[in-house]
């Protein structure tokens, strides 16, 4: 007595369905970064915290935060902050969140791709 097991296996169906997930976790991912960036931006009005934005193109995503000083508050460590907020309040909150981010990512993508 034999017995069988059929498999249909539909690679372009999964890799859509990867990518869609990798797109919106991708999307997670630099929400998740720009919240914990705007923890550490200079505080003096909020002007610059609330500049901050979370962009998504493709496979491409992107935190930016849209004035015209925002690069020099990034850039000069020696200019004084309230507590908690600093310069390179971009870089250190996306070199600290590296492994969530990614994992923020796989998750979507297992998630899409069931068991």
């Amino acid at each position: 007595m034999s017995s069988s097991v059929r498999l249909k296996w539909d690679g372009d169906d999964a890799r859509r369905e990867a990518l869609k997930a990798a797109e919106k976790g991708l999307g997670l991912a630099m929400e998740h970064l720009l919240g914990e960036s705007r923890k550490e931006a200079p505080l003096e009005e909020g002007t610059l915290e609330r500049s901050g934005t979370a962009v998504v193109r493709g496979r491409e995503g992107a935190v930016y935060f849209d004035t015209v000083y925002a690069r020099r508050q990034h850039e000069e460590l020696t200019w004084r902050h309230d507590p908690g907020r600093k310069a390179k309040y971009l870089e250190d909150p996306f070199n600290r969140e590296r492994e969530t981010l990614l994992e923020i990512v796989a998750a979507q993508v297992r998630e899409a791709l069931g068991p």
